[in-house]
């Protein structure tokens, strides 16, 4: 967490120093890497309370993004990272557990940016972390983090343009997957299966959990430094409660999720999902989306 505090504090220093808007820009090439060690119980249990987690045994899906943080702020922090971290938006994940991962397995992560691209509203970067025991790949995802500003040249539609994650990527996507299907309901179409209350502290609670203590997640007056009227809720909170709510978790093949609107602190969101549970969404007052998620799986 220390480690995290000081990334955080070294990318508000050189953000001003750096200038969106070039995909071409050269990403580091450094891989950093936590060692293969086994999950610590106590954090691992804490954050499974905050999350909504059940004790099965084995890992929560988001667990080894939280694990692998650290340094992906690291990089992202650095002086060769070309995009200003501060004001930069965690818009999506995708995540592919290749088997349940026991929290005693010494588990080794590695990180690394993947590619810039054009977005409608900015600069868009891929960060990859990698998860390995024992050199066996158990686990990946992918994460897009984008940069606002005003676009160098005008995008095309998003909805018509596959994305990153979509276009030549190893790792299997929710979209690829489900080709042929019926279409999903939508996410206001999507039932109520659960209200959630969410107190004005969580970004706190969380924070202390997973080490993300970025301030637009703590107090009302760290926010509004950064346009938000009151502390938001950790996004990767948002995924991590959702997919709490997932049957057979070591069934999922692939995850997909994309943030749309955040959280403001405290409030109450609802939770649906269709029958299987493998469509699903957060929705707020009004119906407003807040995220939405698809599930795939295995056979």
């Amino acid at each position: 967490m220390t480690s995290l505090s000081a990334s955080l504090v070294r990318g508000a220093l050189l953000s001003p120093l750096k200038r969106a808007g070039r995909p071409d820009a050269a990403l580091p090439p450094d891989r950093p890497t936590r060692p293969a060690t086994p999950v610590a119980p106590g954090p691992l249990a804490a954050y499974g309370r905050i999350c909504g987690f059940t004790e099965s045994g084995a890992l929560p899906l988001t667990y080894p993004h939280v694990l692998a943080f650290p340094d992906t702020m690291r990089l992202m922090t650095g002086r060769a990272f070309p995009l200003p971290v501060l004001g930069l938006v965690h818009t999506w994940i995708e995540i592919a557990p290749h088997r349940p991962v026991e929290p005693t397995e010494p588990l080794e992560l590695v990180v690394y940016a993947q590619e810039l691209n054009p977005h409608r509203r900015g600069t868009e970067v891929t960060m990859t972390t990698e998860a390995r025991v024992a050199g066996e790949l158990v686990w990946e995802s992918r994460s897009g983090y984008l940069s606002r500003h005003a676009p160098r040249r005008p995008e095309p539609d998003p909805a018509s343009t596959p994305s990153a994650a979509e276009a030549g990527a190893n790792l299997p996507t929710a979209t690829a997957s489900t080709a042929g299907r019926p279409a999903a309901a939508s996410p206001e179409e999507l039932p109520a299966r659960a209200e959630w209350s969410l107190p004005g502290d969580l970004g706190r609670r969380y924070g202390a959990v997973s080490g993300d203590r970025n301030p637009i997640h703590l107090y009302p007056l760290t926010a509004r430094l950064f346009g938000f009227p009151r502390a938001i809720a950790h996004g990767m909170w948002t995924a991590a409660r959702c997919l709490a709510e997932t049957r057979n978790p070591a069934a999922v093949r692939t995850v997909r999720i994309d943030f749309r609107a955040p959280v403001l602190l405290p409030a109450t969101v609802t939770y649906a999902a269709d029958a299987a549970g493998d469509a699903f969404a957060l929705r707020g007052p009004g119906d407003r989306v807040h995220l939405v998620g698809a599930v795939t799986r295995k056979g």
